[in-house]
């Protein structure tokens, strides 16, 4: 039995599973999806609530935020790190957040003051680690317009920061860092059975995440380049080389970073490379 995260996560998990081979079909109205293996059943629940989930055994396993194993204090295994959002591959944080031209500079400075957010528990152990006394609301969303008028202060969730500027707030502290993971219920962990399918969900799951950023590349390519090709090209470390019918050419093969691809291609035409194909990859499993 697997959890899945409903709401923002929701789309990109469905996207993930299906570059590592398993499709996930639901309707707008539907939690039960409908998942292309007769060995997994799943439900969609809030990611916040996943980890309880985990925890007393209603799913085997799961893929919900580090965040919320922390605020719930669930007590689960964490198989592995599954780094990526709605939106980007980066790990997020929770921050403590004043307005820009709020005279706070320090944790220290907001003694007596009430702060917003939705991660209460690790919002009020971080400020009892701190030594500060302040009251903490719970938030219902929309926590960024909350301050100056309805608070002093916010602990809210940002990747890259964007949403914070536009609401001119500026960051005091970070309290959380946070991503995706998978995470397995201790008793379905000591499951030989479910053990192994677990664990074949997070290798396929990582690869499919470490193909996310790469590409491969294959051409063919003058014997007599070659060396001058992998010297010249450190991405290109380890490739795979074919002999062809001509005795004076080769087949060269890698996988390389996506975002140097555009740099390299017309370094190695210039080496001499010819039927230079780029394609894309669903899984990289080292």
């Amino acid at each position: 039995m697997l959890g899945l995260p409903k709401g923002s996560l929701e789309d990109s998990t469905k996207i993930l599973f299906a570059k590592a081979g398993w499709k996930i079909t639901t309707n707008s109205r539907s939690y039960r999806p409908s998942i292309d293996d007769p060995e997994l059943d799943g439900r969609f629940v809030r990611a916040q609530e996943l980890s309880r989930y985990v925890e007393h055994g209603f799913f085997d396993c799961g893929l919900t935020g580090y965040d919320w194993v922390q605020e719930n204090a669930s007590d689960v295994v964490e198989v592995c790190d599954l780094v990526y959002s709605r939106a980007s591959t980066l790990k997020s944080r929770w921050v403590l957040c004043v307005p820009e031209n709020s005279s706070v500079k320090t944790v220290a400075d907001l003694a007596g003051k009430r702060i917003a957010t939705e991660l209460v528990n690790t919002t009020k152990r971080y400020f009892e680690q701190k030594g500060v006394k302040v009251e903490i609301e719970f938030s219902w969303g929309a926590t960024e317009v909350k301050v100056p008028d309805l608070v002093d202060a916010i602990v809210d969730i940002t990747e890259t920061g964007s949403s914070l500027r536009a609401n001119k707030l500026r960051i005091v502290d970070t309290l959380l860092e946070t991503n995706t993971k998978l995470i397995a219920n201790k008793k379905s962990w000591t499951n030989p059975a479910k053990r192994k399918k677990i664990e074949t969900l997070a290798l396929l799951l990582r690869g499919a995440l470490e193909a996310g950023s790469k590409v491969g590349l294959k051409m063919n390519l003058p014997k007599a380049s070659l060396e001058e090709v992998v010297k010249t090209l450190p991405a290109l470390r380890n490739p795979t080389i074919s002999h062809l019918t001509s005795p004076d050419w080769i087949a060269l093969e890698t996988i390389i970073d996506e975002s140097v691809v555009r740099e390299i291609i017309p370094q190695l035409k210039a080496l001499g490379a010819e039927g230079i194909v780029e394609y894309p990859l669903n899984k990289v499993v080292y």
